[in-house]
């Protein structure tokens, strides 16, 4: 109850302009986002990158910014992800989608009004152009849960033409299994978390046991389909129920793939590399890291204390 009243907490700081302010200027604060973020522009990121798949990683790639104003801003994160897919081509990178890319919606304006959802649309087919043109692929990550709709009527459109496109899905949502059963088809990819929001107990479970259950439930489902699941999840009595989820339906190791985030269990990411297993890291970068830092310490209020500690050593 005590740690759930601690993510309620960083969630709702992860939206406060004015503790931003705060966690930006504090000195501290520049370890622990490191730990996270790859850094602000791409040649950070194409660095982080470049490392990882020098230990057999695989890598998705998130330029973070979700807090589009108008058209002009969702067009310069368009044009900033065709470029970085661009130079991920020219360095042999994104060659039979090693290093892909992860879309969130709301940065192509998806929540610009009424026509926020075509605008998305428009931007993440430039994106989806681009990626096809660099021999790699994208995923669209899934957000706060009234926009999980929207997302999934972008996804259908994207996957006329680019059947490859992938989809994120919250196992915490109550509708979640359901929409494993929709997307588990031939061809479809599906990134399956525990979800990183604080949605309403009416359409989420309201406790981690709940959320870990229904996490198992959707692995099976996916992992018993016809799609390519991505089970992104740290937990490591998930990933053995994963492993053994596979092993009994017949699914060969290249046939599905385990994601971590970047600056988590990575030890055991390089481990499970080394067994020949499909290990993708999530590795986000950009200036607007603030939101995305707070809501990985929801996921995990032990590294409350190192944000607090970043704060009272501010001047």
């Amino acid at each position: 109850m005590i740690a759930e009243a601690q993510r309620a907490v960083l969630l709702a700081a992860s939206r406060n302009d004015r503790l931003r302010g705060l966690v930006e200027r504090a000195p501290v604060t520049r370890d622990l986002v490191h730990r996270f973020v790859a850094g602000t522009g791409d040649d950070e990121a194409l660095t982080a990158t470049a490392d990882l798949r020098g230990q057999g990683l695989l890598v998705t790639l998130d330029r973070l910014g979700e807090d589009v104003r108008d058209e002009a801003d969702a067009a310069r994160t368009r044009d900033a992800y065709v470029g970085l897919l661009g130079r991920l081509s020219a360095l042999g990178l994104s060659d039979d989608g090693d290093v892909e890319v992860s879309v969130k919606l709301s940065a192509l304006g998806q929540a610009l009004g009424s026509g926020g959802e075509q605008v998305a649309l428009e931007n993440a087919r430039t994106i989806c152009e681009a990626a096809a043109l660099a021999g790699t692929t994208v995923t669209l990550d899934m957000e706060d849960h009234s926009t999980v709709d929207s997302t999934l009527r972008v996804l259908e459109r994207l996957r006329e033409e680019w059947p490859w496109v992938g989809a994120v899905l919250q196992a915490q949502l109550r509708r979640t299994e359901a929409d494993c059963r929709d997307l588990a088809g031939t061809g479809s990819r599906v990134r399956l978390c525990k979800g990183a929001y604080a949605p309403p107990d009416a359409v989420a479970f309201p406790d981690p046991h709940g959320t870990d259950r229904s996490y198992v439930r959707c692995a099976k489902v996916l992992l018993a389909g016809d799609g390519y699941p991505m089970l992104a999840t740290h937990d490591p009595v998930l990933l053995d129920i994963a492993e053994a989820v596979a092993l009994d339906v017949g699914r060969a190791d290249d046939a599905w793939e385990v994601q971590m985030l970047l600056g988590v269990r990575a030890q055991e990411q390089a481990r499970l590399a080394g067994l020949g297993r499909r290990v993708r890291t999530y590795v986000p970068y950009g200036d607007d890291w603030y939101a995305y830092l707070v809501r990985r310490l929801a996921e995990r209020p032990a590294n409350l204390a190192l944000l607090l500690r970043s704060l009272t050593t501010t001047r």
